[in-house]
């Protein structure tokens, strides 16, 4: 319950930072980025809305780590400019994005394999394949977008680095970073099945989210 509160306090503070900006973009008439802000805020709210909408309750980690991954790629990276100031911000959050894609991939095969309404299951190594997979299928769907967005709307989404103007080495690099988190989370959750008595963060997590929807996971 404390752990709780406490992700809920920093969840709403990042949501109070952001409100701010906000409002000093309309004083300011930056509409595009008080445009881009509310829809920041917006999607915050998102995790909460999905609990209400499909009753899966999402460990409060989770939520947090996705909150902050928005936060940190859409308002520090994109409206503070962080992608600029920091050559490493880029590949960071693509790091983060294969360890939370990974950590939703190994979920939605782990929910399959242990659900009654569904008659399979898949031998602990196919599910952390799985996993892996569907972090780099979901990054490489992302670059596409990426690359689709500049070219029909002049953006610079890519963001191109020094003497590779295409943006090839950065679409490269990106998918790199995100198969790494994508692996760890996968040789994480091949762990947590072989052996469910060792623990690490998502060991937790991982428990946390079976605790708190136990009707999917009744054979």
């Amino acid at each position: 319950m404390r752990i709780r509160i406490t992700h809920q306090r920093i969840t709403v503070a990042l949501q109070l930072i952001l409100l701010a900006e906000t409002v000093f973009a309309i004083w300011g008439q930056r509409w595009f980025t008080a445009f881009l802000t509310a829809m920041i805020i917006a999607i915050t709210f998102f995790p909460l809305l999905f609990e209400r909408r499909f009753r899966i309750h999402i460990p409060p980690e989770l939520q947090l780590a996705a909150i902050g991954f928005v936060f940190a790629s859409l308002f520090l990276g994109e409206i503070r400019d962080y992608y600029t100031l920091f050559w490493w911000w880029d590949m960071a959050l693509h790091t983060m994005s294969g360890f939370l894609l990974g950590i939703l991939g190994f979920l939605l095969v782990h929910i399959m394999n242990e659900t009654e309404k569904i008659q399979v299951h898949m031998k602990p190594g196919f599910v952390a394949f799985f996993a892996f997979m569907f972090a780099l299928g979901v990054g490489a769907l992302w670059e596409i977008l990426e690359f689709t967005m500049d070219s029909l709307f002049g953006m610079n989404m890519q963001k191109p680095m020094l003497g590779d103007p295409s943006g090839l080495t950065d679409t490269m690099w990106d998918l790199i970073v995100d198969a790494l988190g994508a692996l760890v989370i996968s040789v994480l959750g091949w762990r947590y099945l072989k052996q469910p008595d060792r623990k690490s963060f998502l060991e937790r997590w991982i428990d946390s989210f079976i605790e708190r929807n136990p009707r999917f996971f009744r054979k």
